[in-house]
């Protein structure tokens, strides 16, 4: 459970971190759902 708490609170800052490289709202949304993406594989992978 902790591991999942840090796994999302890393990737969030990542996230957070790469606002600035994306230049559009297309990509700004490409980027949430690769994270939302990766996020949701972690946690198949943690059950």
């Amino acid at each position: 459970m902790l591991k999942n708490a840090l796994l999302a609170l890393l990737l969030g800052t990542f996230a957070l971190g790469s606002l600035n490289a994306c230049s559009t709202a297309s990509g700004f949304g490409q980027d949430v759902e690769d994270t939302g993406e990766y996020i949701e594989e972690k946690a198949d992978d943690a059950t």
